[in-house]
């Protein structure tokens, strides 16, 4: 794996000179001598951390900083102010621009070194979870590459999906866990043909057969990994077509036994499915949507979150509104 690029942004070599003899046996050095060079170099370079003087010649350092995590391509842009400017307030100005901190000269190479190497972690770690994001949308996204389903509702869903699990009593973490996991939740339907998933008309028996496989495949694939938010969504997508009564399936659960994340995501799949229209249907008025879901309290859904999931209606449609479908 290459260093880490970072730039230097000073216009006395010797400060220059400096720096390179600190960091340059570990990292890729960069140099600018004045703002228009750094603007340059951050978007040739794609630095993880710019060291950065606020006396240059041509433009502020506090005014650059900004400007730089602005063009920055990657938006992860560390910058770490090297200056003689001492001073609380000089401080408080340095990072109210976008600066992760403020190294007074003087520097002391042990100092430097610790805080880049510091400072450095925490990109990588962003990096990493920017990453984790992206793979989780991507899997969403795949689990409905073949149906009728848009983008905007796995994220949609997932955000009722929160909303009633925190009025459950979840906490923070786990609702977090849950915006993430939710939208996997039909990952499954990957190993569905698409002839299936497209049909216009009601599946016969044998298509049914080949959908109900879904979750199996779902919790297949997604319990590869013992990542916490994997293995929710695992088990949110073995789950969430059992009912309340025992009728649904893989497992014929009932009640209780079915984990509570299955029970949320089924309430929040459904009200999706109904208030949206569809090429093969029109959305449902909500009054209609209402009754639907305590009609199914007590045999398709948990009565009690059935309730909570009621009374949150006009959170929901904000919700709604928030993440409607592309005109």
């Amino acid at each position: 794996m290459s260093a880490p690029v970072i730039l230097v942004v000073d216009d006395e070599p010797a400060n220059l000179a400096q720096l390179r003899s600190i960091l340059g046996q570990d990292y890729q050095m960069v140099y600018a001598r004045d703002g228009a060079e750094a603007m340059a170099a951050v978007l040739k370079h794609r630095p993880a951390l710019v060291l950065l003087d606020v006396g240059l010649p041509d433009i502020c350092g506090y005014v650059l900083c900004t400007e730089l995590r602005r063009i920055d391509p990657g938006q992860a842009l560390q910058v770490i102010f090297i200056t003689a400017n001492s001073g609380a307030e000089q401080e408080a100005a340095g990072f109210a621009a976008g600066g992760v901190d403020y190294i007074v000269k003087p520097v002391h190479a042990p100092l430097v070194r610790a805080r880049v190497a510091a400072h450095l972690s925490l990109v990588r770690a962003t990096m990493l979870e920017r990453s984790y994001r992206d793979a989780i949308q991507m899997l969403g996204h795949a689990g409905h590459f073949n149906d009728n389903d848009t983008g905007a509702h796995i994220w949609r869903m997932a955000a009722y999906a929160v909303a009633l699990a925190h009025a459950a009593g979840w906490n923070a973490q786990r609702c977090a866990q849950l915006e993430l996991a939710a939208p996997m939740h039909d990952t499954g339907k990957l190993g569905v043909p698409q002839a299936i998933l497209q049909k216009p008309g009601p599946l016969n028996a044998g298509e049914w057969a080949i959908m109900r496989t879904h979750p199996r495949l779902g919790h297949d694939i997604l319990s590869k990994s013992d990542a916490p938010v994997f293995r929710l969504a695992a088990e949110i997508a073995l789950y969430h077509h059992e009912r309340w009564d025992g009728g649904g399936y893989p497992y014929g659960l009932a009640g209780t036994d079915i984990p509570e994340s299955a029970r949320i995501v089924a309430l929040a799949d459904v009200f999706d499915a109904l208030s949206m229209r569809r090429p093969y249907k029109e959305a449902w008025p909500v009054s209609d949507i209402v009754s639907h879901l305590r009609a199914g309290a007590g045999l398709q859904f948990d009565p009690r979150l059935t309730t909570l999931f009621i009374d949150l209606m006009p959170q929901l449609l904000q919700i709604q509104q928030r993440y409607a479908d592309p005109a």
